[in-house]
């Protein structure tokens, strides 16, 4: 635990957070005296981690390269997973760049969210997204790197879906959410082939060639970790939810799809360079999706018309040439790359608010002569190649349904067997009353008709089990099965009240007392 103290870096922040939410429960403050708190413990907060990340850096400049086993977490059999760190280059650019980039934008936050409702909601999700960054950025396993991977997307739903009010809001925030659980199943499967080959998701263990390993088991590890990347990063054919995701507060839009997350799959990218080095075909195929993003950025970006889309979709341009970068073998160009632009775009995301107040009575800028000669490929850019209904089509609808269907089996039969009130009025027809007394079941009355071969399964099962319930259970005075529990409760009390009696309770003893000679 000598490096303990590294545990702050992104411990601080998380503090602050559950602080502030404690703040905003309990109402310790209220109006602008809990403006004050929340954000006086964002800042400190943040101001402490970059202090510690500057010192984090002397310790690398001093010293070199470690990897820092901070605390055992999970041990089984020969499988372990710990709370490590991991002090290089690669990982403290990152850190340093997260811890200045937050503090910038949560102070710019301060100002720009004053008299807000939704203020210390804000300040509590920055601060959350924040140390999930951090733990991005300097986790020394694949482990520990994914649970600041799902406190990100977490962060970004929430913020995504602040004006919670507004149904685009929450449809944007559902669709970012719904395409993200695409990469965290790749983040899954990279981790599941580590332990199986590697015994360990320990970055210095994984990315350490290995000449006795599968070279094929090894690309799919890669391959799940890239695709994670990709979708983090919203390259393309993953980019139509990032597109969405602009319905936040700028300062969010900013942290979030202008300078760091849209970064972090980059750098998942970068820190796993040995493993693709080790499957040629992976790189070959970043290469490809690099050059498409690319094309999708640059195009899509030419026929936006308000300012926060356009920096959007530039945004994407420079993640593609990075991924681009990363395929050929320039990991530090791409590492140098990936600061300057988060650097730069932050400045541009927060400024967008005096750019579109300065050119709001100018008229959006025309495109290219040779873009609108070519009336097919100027309709796709400004429809964006069709990314968003297709995603709709394939993510989200299918995932709608399918929550609607669990739904159903939740209200319709889970809550029958443990005895729930269901979310029905329960107020049976005539018909209803007389199909009951026939024998016959109720089909239709709150059940509701099931879909495909399971839904008709699940609907056969819940009518027998509702035909259960009123038979026995629901019927004038308790049904069926009411009247056979209280005929054996009377009996039961008869029997009790035999055994009370002196005689009774002597022969009972005897008779256990001949048991236990016999015995």
């Amino acid at each position: 635990m000598a490096n303990g103290w590294l545990l702050l870096i992104p411990g601080l922040p998380l503090l602050a957070a559950v602080l502030v939410a404690l703040n905003r429960v309990l109402r310790w403050n209220r109006c602008e005296a809990s403006e004050r708190l929340s954000s006086q413990l964002v800042l400190g907060a943040g101001l402490l981690s970059l202090v510690l990340v500057l010192w984090a850096d002397g310790q690398y400049l001093l010293h070199g390269s470690q990897h820092v086993m901070v605390l055992p977490w999970l041990h089984s059999g020969v499988y372990n997973a710990s709370i490590s760190f991991m002090l290089d280059g690669l990982s403290l650019s990152m850190s340093t760049l997260v811890a200045v980039i937050t503090l910038l934008v949560t102070r710019f936050s301060v100002n720009y969210l004053h008299r807000d409702c939704g203020f210390q909601r804000f300040f509590m999700v920055l601060a959350l997204f924040t140390a999930a960054m951090q733990l991005i950025a300097l986790s020394g396993s694949a482990v520990l790197a994914f649970v600041g991977w799902e406190l990100a997307g977490a962060s970004s739903y929430l913020l995504i879906a602040y004006n919670w009010q507004s149904k685009t809001a929450t449809i944007n925030a559902t669709r970012a959410f719904v395409t993200n659980r695409l990469g965290d199943a790749g983040f899954l499967l990279g981790m599941f082939m580590a332990f199986s080959l590697f015994r360990s998701t320990e970055w210095n263990v994984m990315l350490v060639p290995q000449a006795d390993q599968s070279s094929l088991l090894i690309g799919v590890a890669a391959f799940g970790l890239m695709g994670a990347a990709l979708v983090k990063s919203a390259q393309f054919p993953f980019s139509a939810w990032i597109t969405r995701a602009l319905e936040g507060p700028t300062p969010s839009s900013t942290v979030f799809y202008g300078s760091l997350m849209v970064h972090a799959g980059i750098f998942l990218l970068l820190r796993i360079h040995p493993l693709l080095e080790q499957a040629p075909a992976l790189q070959y195929l970043l290469l490809g999706v690099g050059v498409l993003t690319v094309l999708y950025g640059w195009l899509g970006g030419l026929a936006q018309t308000d300012i926060k889309t356009s920096l959007l979709f530039s945004t994407l341009a420079q993640t593609g040439l990075m991924l681009i970068a990363i395929a050929l073998g320039w990991y530090s160009l791409a590492l140098v790359h990936l600061v300057l632009h988060a650097v730069w775009r932050a400045y541009q995301f927060l400024h967008s608010p005096s750019f579109a107040l300065h050119t709001q009575w100018q008229a959006a800028p025309a495109v290219p002569a040779w873009l609108g000669k070519r009336r097919w490929l100027h309709n796709a850019a400004l429809q964006r190649f069709w990314l968003d209904p297709l995603a709709d089509w394939l993510l989200v609808k299918p995932t709608v349904a399918l929550s609607q269907e669990a739904q159903i089996f939740d209200g319709q039969i889970l809550d029958k067997l443990s005895g729930t009130p269901g979310h029905h009025s329960g107020i049976a027809t005539l018909a209803d009353m007389q199909a009951m007394q026939q024998g016959r079941l109720r089909v239709e009355s709150s059940i509701g008709i099931g879909s495909g071969l399971f839904g008709k399964l699940m609907q056969w099962i819940a009518e027998r089990l509702e035909w259960f319930e009123q038979r026995l259970l629901l019927q004038q005075g308790g049904g069926k099965a009411k009247s056979i529990l209280d005929t054996l409760g009377r009996y039961l009390d008869k029997i009790e009240r035999l055994l009370t009696q002196p005689r009774y309770l002597v022969l009972l003893i005897l008779a256990t007392l001949v048991v236990i000679f016999q015995g």
